[in-house]
């Protein structure tokens, strides 16, 4: 990392002292000064004294007065949400999504933007500089308030790195993302693969806060799976964790784009839902679909018939729940978390695939606590990666670990 990304106010928030404070802060807040001491078993001198520079920071500032318990009414202190930002970036198959959130991860703005057929990696580069420009520009955000830059990369990512090692759906390899950003943008950038990342953000911001054993799944162009085990993101020897679209469920089934057949992603990633369907249709299946240009087809489209009440499209999503049931109950076997949280865009098909995935886990799981396993939809659907980029840098930031 440059020098000028060890200098400013990012640097100056972030030693352990400091971060146990601002997580307490971000935790607990409104809190005083003798609440955070009494917490975090710091001297009150110490307490005062980094609390001090956090507010010459702008991060945190003082409220209206705390309830007396008899002496004084203490000052209370809260994270100055509305003045430091984060961006956000999901590099998809076909689009690039950049978001602006503060640090408590509302989004202020949010960009979608194209991504060109064959592209290369200095055009995809130069795009997610742009998309950053072109954020900052819109919103009128100050630099020097923007703490870092997260990406959720789809593919296989290595995190200390910075690289995309493997970006399956663009055919690209070995982009030296965190390096480029850095040096254009002279701020801290994190890179993690998109479902991991999704975990991250459910784990902060989303339906899995305050659950240490988690697994998100993002349903899309592909499948792909983050574990979050002991509180800790789990990333596997190679940064391959997750990868339950290349599953094997059918040794017979359709080829995979990794070369292997019958994987998990085949039967329920969007593309292979909407093939399905045309397929089926080609054969004389009846359906509201079949009125309009099969080529056209796809999982959204399947998902609006769905809710028209035609009952072909809705026999399409539940195959794909039971399917990706079988996945999550494999998953279940292995890992045993407490929750799973589906997300992506296929699980904008809400019910209709939630329903066939939770009763294939009644049926196939091992125990009576396993097949009880919670399964709720992520609350930022489509979002739900770019926000995972967001808690990147947030995580950093509150991280505890000294440096």
């Amino acid at each position: 990392m440059s020098k000028k990304l060890l200098t400013g106010s990012f640097q100056l928030m972030k030693s352990l002292n400091r971060s146990v404070i601002l997580t307490i802060i971000r935790e607990k807040g409104p809190i005083s000064r003798a609440e955070i001491a009494k917490v975090t078993r710091l001297t009150p001198p110490t307490v005062s004294n980094l609390v001090k520079e956090l507010l010459q920071t702008g991060i945190v500032i003082e409220q209206s007065l705390g309830e007396s318990s008899g002496g004084r009414k203490p000052t209370m202190l809260t994270l100055n949400s509305s003045m430091f930002h984060v961006i956000g970036l999901d590099v998809g198959s076909h689009h690039l999504k950049a978001a602006l959130t503060n640090i408590n991860g509302k989004i202020i703005r949010k960009e979608i933007i194209p991504i060109p057929a064959g592209v290369t990696k200095e055009a995809l580069l130069t795009l997610m500089t742009n998309s950053v420009n072109q954020i900052k520009q819109e919103t009128g955000v100050i630099e020097e308030h923007i703490i870092g830059i997260g990406v959720a990369m789809h593919g296989i990512v290595d995190v200390d790195k910075g690289r995309s090692v493997f970006a399956p759906n663009l055919q690209l390899q070995d982009i030296p993302i965190k390096e480029y950003l850095e040096d254009h943008f002279q701020m801290l950038v994190k890179i993690e693969n998109d479902a991991r990342a999704m975990s991250l953000g459910e784990q902060w911001f989303g339906n899995g806060a305050g659950v240490d054993s988690l697994v998100c799944i993002n349903v899309g162009r592909g499948v792909g799976a983050g574990m979050i085990i002991n509180g800790k993101l789990f990333h596997g020897q190679n940064f391959i964790s997750g990868e339950i679209g290349h599953m094997v469920i059918d040794i017979n089934g359709p080829k995979c784009t990794c070369g292997n057949y019958g994987c998990l992603q085949t039967f329920t990633s969007g593309p292979a839902i909407a093939e399905k369907a045309i397929s089926e249709l080609k054969l004389g299946q009846q359906s509201l679909l079949a009125e309009g240009d099969l080529a056209k087809i796809s999982g959204e489209l399947i998902y609006e018939a769905a809710v028209a009440g035609d009952a072909f499209s809705r026999n399409i999503l539940a195959q794909a729940g039971r399917y990706l049931g079988i996945g999550v109950t494999n998953l279940i076997h292995i890992v045993n978390p407490k929750r799973i949280i589906i997300g992506g865009g296929v699980s904008a098909a809400g019910s209709f695939l939630l329903d066939s995935l939770k009763e294939t886990i009644k049926q196939r799981a091992l125990t009576t606590p396993a097949k009880e396993t919670e399964i709720v939809l992520s609350k930022f659907g489509e979002d739900a990666s770019v926000m995972g980029a967001v808690a990147l840098i947030l995580a950093e930031l509150f991280s505890t670990r000294s440096n």
